[in-house]
């Protein structure tokens, strides 16, 4: 069984038509199948921005600012180090 799809007569301007001509072709990708993609990347990075404008609006700054000042714990080992 097929997921529903919904179409829609999209317009864009020539030279981004072009573009995604090219990249899709350099994909490996149809055309409809980048854009969907391209679309579907751009709703998951606004969705993520509002997760997190709204995560921001709980935090308690108070509790942030005296866990960040608490005493004891460990230095790095070496180990834990970045090259």
């Amino acid at each position: 069984m097929s997921k529903p799809q919904s179409t829609y007569p999209l317009r864009l301007p020539t030279s981004v038509k072009a573009e995604v001509v090219r990249r899709a072709k350099a994909d490996g990708t149809s055309f409809n199948q980048f854009v969907a993609t391209a679309v579907a990347e751009k709703l998951a990075a606004m969705n993520t921005a509002t997760f997190f404008l709204e995560r921001r609006e709980r935090a308690n700054y108070a509790a942030f600012d005296k866990i960040m000042k608490r005493k004891g714990g460990e230095k790095p080992k070496p180990e834990d180090q970045l090259p």
